[in-house]
C-alpha cells in the first residue's frame, strides 16, 4: 500500500483536463485505449456458441466463446473495408461482415470473399480479424486493445484477498442501468474516489455508514474504501451477512461496489469533453426481488444525486474563476493517487502502463 499522505503542497489538476475538446481524443488514445476495460457478465458467454457485441474505448468489439479454443474476442471490423461483423451459428459458427458479406473463421482467419475476385497479389493472411485480449475474471470480462498492457492480474493483485470471502465470482447477473451525465468521465471518478462529499450529497446515505471507521486504501492500480454501518443496515442486512462495505476503483474506470449478497460493477464511458454515461451492472447472490428492488431503487437516487453534483462540478471547472485547488489529507489519499497515475498516463501516451 502506498504512503497514507498527500505530499505537501500538492495540486489538484489543471481545470483543462476536464474541459478543453481534445483531451477527449487524448483519454481514449492514452488512457482507454491501453487500459482493461470491464465489458459486462460473464455469464453472456458462458455456453459455447455464445457471442456478445461491446464498445470498448470507443471500438467495436466483438467476444465469442469458442467450444475449441474458449473464450476469444476480435475488433468487429471487416478486413475488406472496414464493415461490421455479425457472429452466424446456424450450420457452422462463423463470423460474417454486413457490409459485403466476407466470412471468417472463429480464430479470426478469412473464410470466404462472395463475388470477389483473388489474384496472386492477395494475402489471406493480412485480412484475418485484429484480435484483443480477453479475460473471465470474478464472472466479469475484461478487455484490453493493447498487446503491450501488462496482463491483468497485475493491476488487482491483491484484490482477490478482500473480495473472496464475498464471493463476488458467484454472484449472479440481474440487469444494467445506463446513466448519461452532463460532465466530463474524470469528474464522476473523482466524486467517487472520495467520501469527503457523501454528507453533503448523499445525506440520507450518509446515515448507514460508519464515517469514524471509514478507511481508505491505495494499492498501485486500485484503490478501496471500507465503510461500516452507523447502527441499524436496513435492507442490507436481507442481502446477507456481512459488516463491512467496500468501494473498489479498478484503473482507470472500473468500480466495483461490494455488500454481502450484491454486486454493483459502474464503468464510466466517455461520451465527449463535457459528457459520460455510467453503466450500471447489478449482481446478487440469494436476494428477493423486494431486496433487489429496493437496492435498485436506493442506488437510483445515489446516482442522481451524483449526476447533480457532477454536473455541477463540470460547470465550476469550466469558469474562469477556478484552474485547481488542493487535497484534503484526511478524506482525498486514493484521489491524488489516481491523479497520479493520470499523469504518468499523460506523460507516456499510456505506454508504460
Amino acid at each position: 500500500m502506498s504512503a497514507g499522505s498527500i505530499p505537501t503542497g500538492a495540486r489538484t489538476p489543471p481545470s483543462a483536463w476536464y474541459t478543453q475538446p481534445e483531451m477527449h481524443g487524448r483519454d481514449l488514445e492514452c488512457i482507454l485505449g491501453r487500459s482493461w476495460q470491464y465489458a459486462g457478465a460473464a455469464a453472456a458467454l458462458a455456453t459455447p456458441g455464445a457471442s456478445l457485441q461491446v464498445t470498448i474505448a470507443g471500438q467495436p468489439v466483438v467476444l465469442i466463446h469458442d467450444a475449441d479454443a474458449g473464450l476469444r474476442g476480435f475488433y468487429s471490423v471487416c478486413q475488406h473495408r472496414g464493415g461490421p461483423l455479425v457472429f452466424r451459428c446456424d450450420k457452422a459458427a462463423f463470423f460474417q461482415c454486413r457490409y459485403h458479406g466476407w466470412t471468417y473463421n472463429l480464430d479470426g482467419t478469412l473464410r470466404g470473399t462472395p463475388q470477389f475476385d483473388r489474384d496472386e497479389t492477395f494475402d489471406a493472411d493480412r485480412h484475418s480479424l485484429k484480435p484483443v485480449r480477453l479475460v473471465d475474471w470474478q464472472g466479469m470480462l475484461f478487455v484490453c486493445l493493447d498487446e503491450s498492457v501488462a496482463p491483468f492480474h497485475s493491476f488487482v493483485e491483491g484484490v482477490e484477498v478482500l473480495v473472496s470471502p464475498l464471493e463476488v465470482g458467484s454472484k449472479r447477473f440481474h440487469c444494467r442501468e445506463t446513466y448519461p451525465v452532463d460532465c466530463n468521465w474524470k469528474v464522476y471518478v473523482d466524486n467517487y474516489l472520495e467520501a469527503y462529499h457523501v454528507p453533503h450529497v448523499h445525506p440520507e446515505y450518509a446515515k448507514t455508514l460508519d464515517f469514524a471507521n471509514y478507511r481508505e486504501e491505495v494499492y498501485p492500480w486500485w484503490s478501496v474504501q471500507r465503510s461500516g454501518f452507523s447502527g441499524e443496515k436496513g435492507y442490507y442486512a436481507e442481502l446477507g451477512e456481512g459488516s463491512e462495505l467496500f468501494y473498489f476503483m479498478l484503473w482507470p474506470n472500473t468500480m466495483l461496489n461490494v455488500a454481502a449478497g450484491r454486486l454493483q460493477v459502474n464503468k464510466v464511458v466517455p461520451v465527449a469533453h463535457n459528457r459520460c454515461e455510467v453503466i450500471f451492472d447489478y449482481y446478487y447472490s440469494n436476494a428477493s426481488a423486494t431486496v433487489v428492488a429496493e437496492d435498485c431503487k436506493v442506488s437510483a437516487r445515489i446516482q442522481a444525486e451524483d449526476a447533480e453534483i457532477c454536473a455541477a462540478v463540470q460547470k465550476g471547472l469550466e469558469s474562469p474563476a477556478y484552474d485547481s485547488g488542493c487535497y484534503s489529507n484526511r478524506r482525498e489519499l486514493a484521489l491524488a493517487a489516481y491523479h497520479q497515475l493520470i499523469r504518468q498516463a499523460y506523460a507516456t501516451g499510456g505506454r508504460a502502463l
